[in-house]
């Protein structure tokens, strides 16, 4: 075995996490991009996932010598069927552009501004981000935007680590917040988009709000993951209810979206383009009743073994709760006045308000004291975001 495999049970669930989250988010960049070589890395990814998974129940049944550890180490082989299930979702993703469904213009457009946004930049020469490293760029703190890839002439550096270095003329595929993108094209030394035009657009077609729901069948699916694993790192059975709602929603969508595509049928170019439609959307829908699987011991009130929390506290991307305190400074601004994911790197999934839950909250979303706080992103952000959350500790006073 190589000495940067995992060893263990916790370390494999650590990988199989990580790559489960980066699967979600390269098989839907695959599909706006219609890139095969992201495409092929899905497959690749996924089949490795699977082998980590794999390797984590030979260990963890070699571990149960008596019914007890049996029962004890139950919830990390759910846990990992449900992550496993989502990597078989992800790689149905990617297979649209493998098979060459295709998929109507309209998605791509769509994509490109769904909640997290996915784009490419070209490095030009004398960019800041030449000759430095991931490491030393900070990309998820300083723009919120983090890296899929890096593509070097022919060749993909797929995940790239904190140790690689970006060179001119290095093609950087990226996902995260739309007000973060002229940012990294700033680190890469590119030109910033022009604002979108705000004009209003014809009456929307039947192939329109198909595309529509499919965006937003794309977001629950990626918030319903996120807020499995939290619910898992926290233990918390509120978040546990909100994936289930999540789930029954994506399920309402997916038969909402195929009556849609009946009635597109008649305006579609080409038919294949609907039955990539239809493909994503049943993927979305696989990854959210995976995600909606992950919760069940949290959901029933049943006890985790303590190494999955230890893995998730382990992860690339670490879970966050935070509660807004009166008089931070986050009380009564908006996400967009914050500049959350951008300043920090943490990518807000929900807020709980009394009751009430806020999927993915918009810029214009104003916090409130009390206000419970559910985000995802770098370790680093965390501290960052919990510091605008709670009130600063009072100077000590010096002697007289």
């Amino acid at each position: 075995m190589a000495d940067d495999e995992p060893r263990n049970v916790k370390e494999l669930l650590v990988e199989a996490k990580d790559a489960s989250e980066l699967l979600i988010d390269m098989a839907y960049a695959a599909v706006l991009f219609d890139e095969e070589d992201l495409a092929d890395e899905v497959e690749a990814l996924e089949e490795r996932m699977g082998g980590y998974l794999r390797r984590l129940r030979t260990l963890a049944i070699l571990a149960a010598r008596s019914p007890e550890d049996a029962e004890a180490i139950e919830s990390v082989l759910w846990i990992a069927t449900a992550i496993d299930k989502i990597g078989d979702a992800a790689s149905d993703i990617a297979r649209v552009v493998e098979v060459k469904l295709g998929i109507p213009e309209q998605l791509r457009t769509d994509l490109r501004h769904a909640d997290e946004v996915s784009g490419r930049v070209k490095v030009r020469e004398g960019a800041p981000a030449v000759g430095c490293s991931l490491r030393d760029l900070s990309l998820p703190t300083e723009t919120g935007m983090w890296l899929l890839a890096i593509r070097r002439g022919r060749d993909w550096e797929f995940d790239p680590g904190p140790d690689s270095v970006v060179s001119e003329g290095d093609v950087l595929v990226y996902q995260g917040p739309e007000e973060g993108v002229n940012l990294i094209r700033s680190v890469a030394g590119a030109p910033p988009l022009p604002p979108a035009p705000e004009t209003e657009g014809p009456p929307l077609s039947e192939l329109d709000r198909a595309v529509d729901i499919l965006v937003e069948m794309k977001n629950s699916a990626e918030v319903a993951v996120g807020l499995a694993y939290s619910s898992l790192l926290f233990n918390d059975r509120a978040l546990a209810a909100e994936v289930e709602t999540l789930e029954a929603r994506s399920d309402f969508l997916h038969d909402e979206l195929e009556s849609w595509v009946l009635r597109a049928a008649p305006e579609a170019r080409n038919p294949d383009d609907l039955r990539g439609l239809l493909r994503i959307a049943a993927a979305s829908e696989a990854i959210c009743d995976a995600a909606r699987d992950m919760t069940w011991y949290v959901e029933h009130g049943e006890e985790l073994h303590p190494i999955v929390q230890m893995a998730l506290e382990e992860t690339e991307e670490i879970g966050s709760e935070v509660l807004v305190e009166g008089g931070s400074e986050a009380e009564g601004r908006s996400l967009a006045e914050l500049r959350l994911e951008t300043e920090t790197g943490m990518f807000v999934l929900a807020v709980q308000r009394g009751r009430r839950w806020v999927y993915r909250p918009r810029g214009r979303f104003v916090l409130r004291a009390g206000d419970r706080i559910i985000a995802i992103g770098p370790e680093e952000g965390a501290d960052e975001l919990a510091s605008l959350c709670r009130v600063p500790a009072p100077a000590p006073q010096s002697g007289h």
